[in-house]
């Protein structure tokens, strides 16, 4: 989908340079998946004690049933 867009070009070089990238949409394709990833992550931290822990829940009893 082609896209026009006002981008810092000093930016733009710069992570080009640092990512190692040959073209400008690899360079933007690879920034946009790493904002999604980082932040789908970000969201994974909710989820911190919401987990009910069982003491005596044995997991290797488990695997043996297989």
């Amino acid at each position: 989908m082609p896209t026009n867009l006002q981008i810092d070009d000093k930016l733009l070089v710069k992570a080009q340079r640092v990512g190692q990238f040959k073209t400008k949409k690899d360079t933007v394709n690879q920034a946009l998946a790493d904002f999604i990833r980082r932040h789908e992550q970000a969201a994974i931290t909710n989820l911190f004690g919401t987990v009910d822990f069982t003491p005596g829940f044995d997991h290797k009893k488990l695997r043996q049933k297989r």
